[in-house]
């Protein structure tokens, strides 16, 4: 199925757009389901997303928040995308603590860490883990989440979470393709003028970029012009 594409005028409308619809999925999966399970990725434009979230009109109560990706690193670090989702997001909603599900990469044994986080996946999404939104960006490399190119995660085909090779300085926890592809929608946020080739590449479903190996239910792009250059036209 051919990705949507939708195209703003500059970051900060595809942050708020996005927060728009984000908050109407969730809307729609608890008076569907009881709950919304939402995974979110980092990055510059998502802070600002999850911030803009953070003021919408949604049930914290029913929600329950899983991490897309984590970098290897202390807790508090500025490289870690959780101290981003708590300055942006948990600061400022009333979300129970059990439901915020932070990968634990803090774990002496990251490969028992992974499974564990996968348990929570299927406690809390079922068995096999059907998410109700998953966020995700793009690199200039053509990755997402932290399925970077040449990395052998991107093989794995049977386990919902898995851990890279060191990349941009860090090993990272990632979910894989097989949870991604399960999610009833796919959320792509993408800004920036040197994501263009890259953005190409995901919107013709060239698979030689690990983005454009996510498939599954409804998957859409936000992009700014900037992001979209000669797709903006189409």
């Amino acid at each position: 199925m051919p990705l949507q594409l939708d195209v703003f005028a500059d970051d900060a409308a595809v942050a708020q757009a996005a927060a728009r619809f984000i908050a109407a999925q969730s809307m729609a999966a608890i008076a569907a389901r009881g709950r919304f399970k939402l995974a979110v990725s980092g990055g510059r434009t998502p802070w600002q997303m999850l911030r803009a979230l953070s003021a919408a009109n949604v049930d914290w109560t029913n929600v329950h928040l899983f991490q897309v990706d984590e970098r290897v690193a202390p807790p508090g670090d500025p490289d870690r995308n959780l101290t981003h989702i708590r300055e942006s997001l948990l600061a400022h909603v009333d979300m129970p603590p059990g439901n915020i599900h932070a990968m634990p990469v803090e774990a002496n044994d990251l490969e028992a860490a992974a499974e564990r986080y996968a348990q929570t996946l299927a406690t809390i999404a079922g068995t096999p883990p059907v998410l109700d939104l998953v966020h995700l960006g793009l690199g200039p490399d053509g990755h997402t989440a932290s399925l970077v190119p040449g990395d052998p995660v991107l093989d794995e085909d049977f386990r919902d979470v898995g851990l890279t090779q060191p990349y941009q300085g860090h090993r990272r926890m990632t979910l894989t393709y097989p949870v991604l592809d399960r999610a009833r929608c796919v959320l792509f946020v993408v800004t920036g003028a040197e994501k263009v080739p890259a953005l190409k590449l995901l919107l013709a479903g060239d698979r030689r970029i690990p983005a454009a190996r996510v498939t599954g239910g409804r998957s859409l792009v936000m992009a700014d012009v900037d992001a979209a250059g000669p797709a903006s036209s189409l």
